[in-house]
């Protein structure tokens, strides 16, 4: 499992590369980024998008035209309209969520930028996402790049991963560490009674 992982994470860094490398060529490195995580937002949303570019059964040419369907109603640039029919045609629409997030750390990096992954209970607004982005800029004391997903199952607050640091701040972790309280204080009740009930005798 380990060895398909690291193919699949070496597969994307290479097409990731190839397209970095044409969008810089073409001064489009925002406007692809922007793109990505347009796509990315539609994976994250929609199982049935996932299923496509998961699906062994439909043909190269089947997935080609979905996928560019799905590109042109998003609005996606001209490059990242192509590169998909690339990764279409040579069967690696698989590997895309990989390629997406390999491209953003490229670009990241090219900036010295630092990304803060972000996993919220439901979408922030620009306001909110440029609120979180200074607040972490100061707390890095560098800039920030902020990739943020939406996990309903987190109830509320978010999660952030800058590096190894990491704050969770959702209602789903609290709830957990609220639970785990009762359970030892509920322990140390029936520990106590047992103490008393053994004296007793």
């Amino acid at each position: 499992m380990a060895s398909k992982t690291t193919g699949v994470a070496s597969l994307a860094e290479r097409y990731a590369a190839a397209l970095f490398d044409l969008a810089d060529e073409r001064h489009a490195l925002d406007a692809v980024a922007g793109d990505l995580r347009e796509l990315r937002a539609m994976l994250q949303t929609s199982p049935d998008l996932v299923r496509l570019l998961r699906s062994p059964v439909l043909s190269r040419d089947e997935q080609g035209q979905a996928i560019a369907a799905i590109s042109e109603r998003a609005g996606l640039s001209e490059l990242t309209r192509d590169f998909l029919g690339v990764v279409a045609r040579n069967r690696r629409l698989f590997a895309m969520p990989e390629m997406i997030e390999a491209y953003l750390a490229k670009l990241a990096e090219r900036r010295g930028e630092i990304t803060a992954e972000v996993t919220a209970a439901q979408p922030l607004s620009e306001a909110q996402q440029n609120t979180l982005g200074e607040q972490l800029r100061r707390a890095v004391g560098r800039r920030v790049t902020v990739d943020i997903h939406v996990d309903p199952s987190l109830l509320g607050g978010m999660v952030v991963q800058v590096g190894d640091w990491r704050y969770d701040g959702s209602v789903r972790n609290r709830l957990d560490r609220l639970r785990k309280q009762l359970l030892v204080k509920s322990h140390d009740q029936i520990q106590s009674r047992r103490d008393r009930f053994s004296h007793s005798g």
